[in-house]
């Protein structure tokens, strides 16, 4: 599994090249104040794929931040719900009944 793994790394990584060699062109940026800025076309794009993806990332962890604290906060109230109970229903001892005690006549049988 492991090998498929970075054989797909692999194989994306000389895509990504592949199209980085083959779309080496600038491209025209106009900006506030009539400013024209060029950038590599592959490096725009990855500034966009940068900024969908960044914003995406921190939702999703926040997402999962927030789920498994509420998780162990269920944890946390389900173990001591299970312990109370545990002590509630455990018996208690009670003192035994004296035995009664048989003194023996000789010469008698119980």
């Amino acid at each position: 599994m492991q090998f498929l793994k970075i054989l797909f790394w692999c194989l994306l990584a000389f895509l990504a090249a592949a199209f980085t060699m083959g779309n080496w062109t600038t491209v025209p940026i106009r900006l506030v104040g009539g400013l024209i800025a060029d950038v590599n076309l592959p490096v725009l794009l990855f500034v966009t794929f940068l900024l969908g993806l960044v914003p995406t990332l921190i939702w999703q962890h926040a997402v999962r931040w927030r789920l498994r604290q509420r998780l162990a906060t269920a944890e946390r109230n389900l173990t001591d719900l299970r312990s109370s109970v545990v002590a509630a229903t455990e018996p208690v001892a009670e003192p035994a009944a004296p035995l009664a005690m048989s003194i023996d006549k000789p010469g008698t049988a119980i």
